[in-house]
């Protein structure tokens, strides 16, 4: 190495473009602006030896760049959870805009009564560090009344979850606003342990698994915000590690979590792939491994658990669902489950199990029974939430 190139309190993400010629580096970082989510990323520009460092994007958005091979110009495609997108053609020298390229027209889905989910900032719960988080509303949505809620979780340490982009946070695939129009409000929150933040925020999670005290917190300040989020009716769902963390946030938070359905969930990660627990949990396996398996904790649910996997998952092994079953059926436990064949990862854009999960948040929260054998259809939803 040379010479650090960069310096501060914040995070580059991304190398967008080297300029040998003139000796610049151009890169993606956040969290440089304090008045703005730490997430969202903009383009700079730096000489080699770290001075002239210069931000190309102003906006308040999450951008993302490619340069011209000739170093000039750079199309910037920008937008965020409740901003829709714009792309630009601007000059590299300083990301003065030439042509607006193309810009998202929301307008026939405003008539419809819809409204974009919108950015929450709060505290973890150790009372100092900011987390950020999104909520997606009913369009019919009364203030006046009382709305169930319901948290689409995922506490991978691999990366951070929260959409920060438009199409990202509106699109069809993941479902969060069709869910919202079924009569919830819906949450997603990103805790202390993931990444996009410092380090000390991202190893907060290690040895941990996940951290859920500051996915309790958030809620809660957001139902303070919104008092008609009700903290009597709350559900949670994921998949993969998202599915052993709604299982688990249920059983190490009872007195929030009422309703959960894991799908395709690591429930134990004793019996899960080792490099994914060795990277993120370390080696050799310690006695923290089975203290955050749901399989140890079986004994704690309480309400309502659903419980999903495929037979031929090639990426979490049946095996771990079915060990967190045996430990609940020797805890005396109720739950129910959906052992489905020919089903690998996750539901797959498989509308039978989408449906099945929207009928148990029904029952179980709004206290409504869902119409029998109700059919979703590919155009009103082609949602499969969750990551690998």
């Amino acid at each position: 190495m040379v010479n650090q190139v960069t310096k501060g309190p914040w995070v580059v993400r991304s190398i967008a473009h080297v300029d040998e010629k003139n000796r610049q580096v151009y890169f993606l970082a956040g969290g440089r602006d304090k008045d703005e989510d730490p997430y969202l990323t903009h383009l700079y520009r730096v000489n080699f030896d770290g001075s002239g460092l210069q931000l190309l994007t102003p906006e308040n958005a999450n951008h993302t760049a490619v340069v011209s091979p000739d170093s000039k110009f750079f199309v910037d495609n920008y937008s965020r959870a409740d901003l829709p997108g714009q792309s630009e053609l601007r000059k590299t020298s300083d990301g003065s805009v030439v042509q607006v390229l193309e810009k998202t027209d929301t307008g026939a889905l405003l008539k419809t009564g819809w409204k974009s989910p919108e950015p929450f900032k709060g505290v973890a719960a150790d009372g100092k560090t900011e987390i950020y988080g999104l909520i997606w509303r009913p369009s019919n949505l009364d203030p006046s009344k009382k709305y169930p809620i319901i948290e689409q979780v995922y506490t991978g340490p691999q990366g951070f979850f929260v959409p920060k982009t438009f199409g990202a946070a509106n699109a069809g695939r993941r479902g969060f606003q069709s869910v919202a129009e079924l009569g919830f409000i819906v949450v997603m929150v990103d805790g202390r342990g993931t990444t996009g933040r410092s380090r000390a925020f991202h190893e907060y999670s290690y040895h941990l698994g996940g951290v859920f005290d500051d996915h309790v917190a958030l809620i809660k300040q957001m139902a303070q915000r919104y008092p008609y989020m009700d903290l009597e009716r709350v559900g949670i769902y994921g998949t993969s590690a998202g599915g052993y963390a709604a299982a688990h946030a249920m059983l190490v938070h009872p007195e929030l979590y009422k309703t959960c359905v894991s799908i395709s969930g690591d429930h134990d990660a004793r019996l899960d792939k080792a490099w994914w627990n060795e990277l993120y949990q370390g080696y050799p396996v310690g006695k923290d491994y089975a203290e955050q398996s749901n399989v140890t904790l079986a004994d704690k649910l309480k309400g309502h658990l659903l419980l999903v996997h495929g037979d031929v998952d090639n990426n979490v092994n049946p095996v771990e669902t079915m060990r967190f079953v045996d430990a609940l059926v020797k805890a005396n436990r109720n739950f129910d489950m959906l052992l489905v064949p020919n089903m690998y990862h996750g539901e797959g854009r498989n509308l039978y199990l989408v449906r099945r999960r929207w009928d148990y948040f029904v029952e179980h929260l709004l206290g409504i029974t869902p119409p029998e054998n109700f059919e979703i259809t590919q155009a009103a939803s082609n949602e499969s939430e969750g990551q690998d």
